[in-house]
């Protein structure tokens, strides 16, 4: 495969995939669902965050059934437990032809079931999918959320709905994107998030891609609260009061103390939950048994379901140990009336059901996740409900003000709707076309100096336009995968789906490397292992970055020359990226999960063949002691801030080198590797780390970067550089 042919394949297309000419709609549906159900079938892959009694089941009815239309082929609508079959009643009131199946019987037409049940269909032989309160996606593990993302990837319609999304949490919209075909997660980061090192879950907005986000997420999400927000007449369509009451159950100091300490950590806050069940569930039990009306009792401990059903004699729990069948039936029945007090968790429970019929619910107990209390809210608190709906959040003295803290949450939500639909009033208009990828505009350009050159483009084709056998020594720190992404073109090694896609695109480059360089020279890559997450991988481990990059630099042809580890402080290391293996605390929760800190590699391959010009080292220019240092296996003593971002002013507060190469590992390497007047490679020069150090050391240097603002002050960091001769070899020995 050509480097052309590859990008061609390694880019993420949005092509439009719906339904030019939308028939006539059910005229059953309000003028605001009919008209975002128009775009959702023109979009043909779209995400519909509606709040709760807006009428997502009956669009995405309407969207599954002129699909299956369309494709003459068959829908698959997933959706929660119980939730399926409130759907396949909907569709009948609706006219739309849907059967409820939990194993695939090869119906031809709109299927709807659980999420639980996935397994048994064969996702190849649908036309289209519906994901139905789509954020209990988060509920599941990585892994499920991958194998859902690439078992529907090739369905030319898709459609996920929703709620609201919780607030800030931006990847469950990079989740949504992922699943649709618009872009990945990792390219929405590299587009218009920063991420400035420490903990690699941490990326905020950019500054100056605020707009640009809303508006690119609103090209393929219709996100609404109310109909008024799309322009739509919002008659009728008022929530009910509601009343959010806190009960304070006061409890018994202990330790000694005079008074029992308000929890501050979430352990804390979990023992004081545990400290208080009984006290709580009698509180609850108060309320319940003083009135006929149906309640929502909602719980996160087992311990809790236990107390309350002892407290309320026609109490019925749905417990996560309880087989599907059985949860299905209970909902229901509570659903229909026949049960009157439901007690449950909210992620058993919180997503999809109608419980309009009941207007009083109680927390015995919240947790820190604001999505789902608010999703358990509005289970009853929703456009459809006539009358006021009364919460009360039970809660000890030692757990704080868990209402206040719940409406602080709830006005950064609302925050984060406010700003979407400021870019959304165009959503209901007709010529909303398909989604147009946010794509780097690729530029070249060279900047160039004393005994340096430096290239902006891609790598690989910037390699090209030199001669073979031109590079004495080479040295650089790759994307390591998609770690962290740099930019959202399609060249930026970094901007990659898998780590199998990273070492097919690393190969071209590993090629041209190896054509420039002389034979008998030399290449240091500066790598790490990998941490593996939950939510990115589905484990918790490491992945053997470094023997990936050996085998494949070995399979283009290079010897596997060298090695160095370059120790680094676990304290620090803990510190920053708060790794569950390293905490001191894991000691004494389980300790198979505990390990080493990750240090960093400097691996050296070599170019067969007789080196034309040797590399010589004088002994009053090299002396015994210094070498004893380089000769280590393990250098402990490289300064991990020595790093150029501490030289230079970033260009834009939200541009940042996020892993610049430590000066001094580049340092020993240039000079061990190659002699005065060399020319020395970078492929990804970054800030202009390499090229700086090899121009102080007396070498020329040649250097590619991609990214343009790196590309500028690299440039000009490159022509701040001097030759250095302040260096003295037999003090650095001594030292």
């Amino acid at each position: 495969m050509s480097y052309a042919e590859f990008l061609s394949k390694k880019a993420l297309v949005s092509v439009p995939t719906g339904i030019a000419d939308v028939p006539a709609l059910n005229p059953m549906l309000f003028d605001y669902q009919h008209a975002i159900t128009g775009w959702a079938l023109r979009r043909g892959r779209a995400a519909i965050f509606a709040d709760c009694g807006l009428g997502k089941t009956p669009m995405q009815l309407e969207w599954a059934q002129h699909v299956a239309a369309r494709t003459n082929g068959a829908v698959l609508m997933l959706a929660p437990l119980a939730v399926a079959e409130q759907t396949e009643r909907e569709a009948r009131k609706f006219g739309v032809e849907a059967r409820y199946c939990r194993h695939d019987d090869g119906y031809n037409g709109v299927i709807v079931t659980n999420y639980e049940m996935l397994e048994h269909f064969d996702p190849r032989r649908f036309s289209g999918v519906v994901l139905d309160e789509s954020s209990i996606l988060k509920a599941y593990d990585g892994a499920t959320r991958t194998a859902i993302t690439e078992a529907f990837g090739q369905i030319p319609f898709r459609l996920a709905c929703t709620a609201t999304p919780a607030p800030n949490d931006f990847m469950e919209l990079g989740n949504h994107a992922e699943f649709l075909g618009v872009m990945s997660r990792a390219e929405m980061l590299a587009t218009f998030f920063v991420h400035d090192g420490g903990e690699t879950q941490n990326w905020r907005l950019k500054g100056h891609a605020r707009s640009d986000f809303w508006k690119w997420l609103a090209s393929w999400a219709v996100m609404l609260r109310h109909p008024a927000d799309l322009g739509f007449n919002g008659a009728g369509y008022e929530l009910p009061a509601l009343h959010t009451t806190q009960h304070t159950v006061h409890t018994v100091a202990t330790d000694g103390a005079l008074f029992a300490m308000e929890a501050q950590t979430l352990q804390e806050r979990i023992a004081a939950r545990r400290a208080s069940v009984e006290e709580r569930a009698d509180q609850c039990a108060a309320l319940v048994n003083a009135n006929a009306e149906p309640w929502v009792v909602w719980c996160h401990l087992n311990s809790e379901a236990d107390a309350l059903l002892a407290r309320i004699p026609d109490a019925v729990e749905v417990r996560g140990a309880d087989d599907h069948e059985t949860k299905r039936r209970t909902l229901l029945d509570f659903a229909e009336g026949r049960i009157r007090v439901l007690v449950t968790k909210p992620s058993i429970a919180g997503f999809g059901m109608n419980w309009q019929h009941c207007a009083h619910m109680a927390f015995v107990g919240v947790s820190d996740s604001w999505e789902q209390y608010y999703q358990a809210v509005r289970r009853c608190w929703r456009f459809g409900q006539e009358r006021p709906v009364h919460v009360h959040v039970i809660a000890a003295d030692t757990e704080g003000a868990v209402v206040s803290n719940l409406k602080r949450k709830d006005a950064q939500a609302d925050e984060l709707a406010r700003e979407l639909v400021a870019h959304m009033a165009d959503l209901n208009k007709a010529a909303i076309g398909g989604t147009v990828r946010q794509m780097d505009t690729y530029v070249e350009d060279v900047a160039q100096g004393d005994k340096w050159t430096l290239y902006r483009g891609d790598c690989v084709d910037a390699m090209r336009q030199l001669a073979a056998d031109s590079v004495h020594f080479s040295v650089h720190s790759p994307p390591f995968a998609s770690l962290y992404t740099y930019s959202a073109s399609d060249r930026d090694m970094g901007n990659c789906r898998s780590h199998d896609e990273f070492f097919e695109h690393y190969r071209f480059a590993i090629a041209e490397m190896f054509r420039l360089t002389k034979p008998g020279r030399l290449a240091s890559v500066h790598c790490m292992n990998l941490p593996t997450s939950k939510v990115r991988d589905g484990v918790i481990g490491l992945r053997d970055f470094r023997g990936e990059i050996i085998r494949a630099y070995e399979a283009a042809g290079w010897v596997y020359h060298s090695e160095v580890v370059i120790w680094k402080d676990p304290v620090t290391a803990m510190q920053r990226t708060k790794a569950i293996g390293l905490l001191y605390k894991q000691l004494k929760k389980d300790s198979a999960m505990s390990r080493q800190g990750i240090p960093d590699y400097l691996v050296t391959f070599r170019k067969p063949g007789e080196n034309p010009e040797p590399v010589t080292k004088e002994p009053e220019d090299f002396p015994v002691t210094l070498w004893q240092r380089y000769a280590s296996p393990v250098w402990m003593d490289i300064n991990p801030s020595d790093t150029l971002q501490y030289r230079s002013a970033r260009e834009h507060e939200d541009e940042r080198h996020i892993c610049p190469l430590q000066l001094d590992v580049i340092r020993r390497a240039v000079r061990l590797w190659s002699n005065r007047g060399d020319v020395v490679l970078s492929p990804f020069a970054g800030i202009g780390s390499e090229g700086v150090v090899s121009l102080e050391e007396g070498r020329r240097f040649v250097g590619m970067e991609l990214k343009g603002s790196y590309f500028g002050q690299a440039a000009r960091n490159l022509a701040n550089a001097h030759e250095s001769h302040a260096t003295d070899l037999f003090t650095e020995a001594a030292a």
